[in-house]
Formats: C-alpha cells, structure tokens, sequence
C-alpha cells in the first residue's frame, strides 16, 4: 500500500510521527493534510533522509547535480553531491544526461543521504540519442520501462513534464515568447509532438504511470515543461495553461493514492512572485509547490544564486514549499562543487528567511540566539549559530583575527553601550 492508502485505513506509521516531531506539527494534522495532498513525504520509502513538504513544515530546498554530455565524470558528481551535502542541501536531483549516466545515478542514490529525484525523461531522451540518432526519437514503451527501472532502483521523487499536452503545443508558434520553451523535458516533449503528431507519452498514459508510481509509492513532481525562461514571459498562457493541467493530473494522483506536488517557474519579475504562487497553489488545490528560484531579474549572469534567493524568498514567504536553489553558473555552464555549495546556501538563506516570516514554530529562535551572541561578543557561539558557520570563521580570522571586530574596533556599539544597555 501506498502511504496514502495506509492513512486511508487508519494506520499512522512510526516514520510519519518521528517527521510531525521534527516538525512541529499535530500528528493528525499531518495525517490529513497528506490525505487532502497538502502535504508530501520524500524519502519516506527508501528512509533517504525523510522529509515533509508541504502545508506547515519548514521550507526545504533542493540542489540539482548531474553531468552534460560535454562534461562527464562520476567523481566530480561526486564531489557535487559531497557538497550539496556539506550546504545541508533537503534533497538532491540528478539531472545527468551524459552517456554514463545510469553509473552517475548509481553513486547518487548509493552516496546521498538525503532524498534524491530524477527526471527520468533524459534517460529516455538519452538512449533515443543512443539507439535511434536523435533526442527527439522517444519509443513509449522503452521510456516506461526507465520509469519503473529508476522506481525499482529507489530513486524517491520523478519529475515528469506530463503537462506538455499536444492541444497546448499546437497553439504554440515561434515568436510568442522571447525566449520560448526553456526546459529541456518541456522542449524535448514539445519537439516529439512536432515531430511525430502523437500526444505527449506520459499525459496520453497517465493511468498506467499512476499504476507505477501507486506500486512502488514513488512521489511524483509534475514538472513545470512550459515555464517563463524570460520575465517577459511570466504568466503567460503557456504557463497558465500548463499549470491548470497539472492541476487536475495532481487529482488523479491522489485518487490513485500517489503524493504528487508541482513544480513552478523559473523567471519571475519580483512584483509577479506573490502573485504567480497563489495562483499556482489555487489551480492546483495548494499541492506542495517546488519552485526553481524563481530568478526575479535577467540581467545577473554569474550572480543568479543571489536573484534566486531573492525570488524565493518571496515566494516562499508566499506559499511555496520547496525551493530548487539556482547556482552561480546558471546560464553560463556547468556549476562546479563550489557553485553547488554557494547555491545551496543562498537557497537555505531564502527559506529561512520565508520561514520567519511565515511565523514558523522555532523559526525565529535561531536568530534570537545569534542575535543574543553578537551583543555578547561571543565569536564562537556566533560562528557556532552562523548557516555557514566554516565560512563566517574563515572571514573572522582573516579580518579580525582573535581581537576585537576590525569594522568598529573601539567604536564598537556594544562596548560604547556596555553599561547602559539592559540584558535580554
């Protein structure tokens, strides 16, 4: 049985209370809110790191890794992964679409000890390249064949662009966007539907991947194949029109018993990201949102980490659940495992940002406390407290060393107001 199907029966699992604990929330709380798609578990089957996603638990965020077929090795993945662990990354994807790709995901669900999603369509796309010259050659029952092969090998989360339909593909014409179709699955649906003049694989057999997924309880992500590349481009009808279907694709998942959440845009001008998550989470009955950034301005090459955080921030404060975060290298190449590092933390910053002013249980605390240490010039419980706490003490040394701040020295607020200021 499913997860969903256990609650339906009245049986709360052990794992299920252990992750209300962490949380903070009511056990039956959360048992509804599963029940009502509100709410998913990642991990919860392979006991990866088990994580909420969703209607009141914290924000998580994830980090993609994966090689190019430019540039392949399992090691340097490897170090990735080692990095986004090391950032305290919730939950890791790999998104190889290199030829050795099935040896890369193998070290990734070996070696991670959080959860780990996959976008199974570019090991289909892969062996189209492969076996039949070209990306675009998709065979149905070979791409479901991946599906179950990557549920079989413990993979915890798929993303699937299922809402790519071929009535949203012939309305689109070259021209409409300014930058077009930007994800790779979107684009590459998109291109077999052109070609072929058949429907998209996994929307024409939805039932049979929902028999899939309810068989070996693997949480689906509904992938967001037409989302803004351009902030020109947010909210557009593409967009909007993909998000309704997932909408309802999100229903039939759960009346299969299959946890689904949705995954959201991408490029968003800052004064569309409050507005664009409660449209999102209303077309799609506030199933857990999984947004990438979203990237509020276009004009930061190399800096993208910061106007994704920025976006999700926002957006989190506004709804989301989970945060895809968005590496110094976005649109330039490939990140290293210092790019994944930076990433993840930007990301991290963002959603406890969001958290806190979400009012989350606890949230707040852990600023009070660093607060509460830098009045009381304790570098240590400062570095201690600090998200990046390797980094704040790398800075503290090479600035300051073991004496006092170099940014005020004597001048400093807390000396000039010892006497004067109350304790808290």
């Amino acid at each position: 049985m499913t997860l969903i199907q256990t609650l339906k029966n009245g049986i709360i699992p052990e794992e299920l209370k252990v992750l209300a604990q962490k949380e903070r929330l009511s056990l039956e709380q959360l048992a509804a809110d599963i029940l009502s798609g509100e709410t998913v578990t990642l991990g919860y089957r392979t006991k990866r790191g088990p994580i909420l996603v969703g209607k009141g638990a914290s924000t998580k965020v994830n980090a993609n890794i994966g090689a190019s077929t430019l540039r392949s090795s399992v090691d340097e993945e490897h170090t990735k992964l080692k990095a986004a662990l090391q950032a305290k990354a919730d939950a890791v994807m790999d998104l190889s679409l290199a030829d050795n790709l099935t040896e890369i995901r193998s070290m990734v669900l070996k070696e991670s000890t959080v959860p780990v999603g996959t976008v199974p369509l570019y090991e289909a796309a892969t062996l189209a390249r492969l076996r039949r010259g070209a990306v675009i050659h998709l065979d149905t029952e070979e791409f479901f064949e991946v599906l179950e092969r990557q549920m079989q090998e413990g993979v915890d989360f798929l993303t699937v662009h299922v809402g790519v339909t071929k009535e949203l593909i012939s309305r689109y014409e070259t021209g409409k966007r300014v930058e077009g179709i930007v994800s790779r699955g979107g684009a590459i649906t998109a291109a077999y539907i052109k070609q072929t003049g058949n429907e998209n694989p996994l929307y024409e057999g939805y039932d049979r991947l929902l028999d899939l997924c309810a068989k070996y309880d693997t949480v689906l992500s509904l992938g967001d194949g037409l989302r803004p590349g351009a902030i020109a481009d947010a909210s557009d009808f593409f967009e909007i029109g993909e998000q309704k279907t997932l909408g309802d694709l999100q229903q039939r998942a759960l009346q299969r018993g299959v946890m689904s959440m949705i995954e959201g845009p991408g490029h968003v001008p800052l004064h569309l990201v409050k507005e664009s998550v409660e449209r999102i989470k209303r077309l799609t009955h506030n199933a857990p949102l999984y947004l990438l950034g979203p990237i509020v301005t276009d004009v930061a090459p190399g800096y993208d980490h910061i106007t994704s955080a920025i976006g999700g921030a926002v957006a989190g404060m506004s709804g989301a659940d989970f945060i895809c975060y968005v590496t110094p290298s976005e649109h330039l190449g490939l990140p290293s495992a210092d790019d994944v590092f930076q990433g993840v933390i930007a990301a991290r910053i963002a959603a406890h940002a969001a958290d806190v002013a979400k009012n989350r249980p606890g949230a707040a605390d852990w600023d009070l406390e660093i607060s509460k240490a830098r009045k009381a010039l304790d570098w240590d419980g400062q570095i201690r407290l600090a998200i990046d706490p390797e980094r704040a003490r790398n800075v503290r040394k090479e600035r300051s060393g073991e004496g006092a701040c170099t940014m005020c020295a004597e001048y400093c607020v807390f000396l000039v107001l010892k006497d004067q200021l109350p304790k808290i």
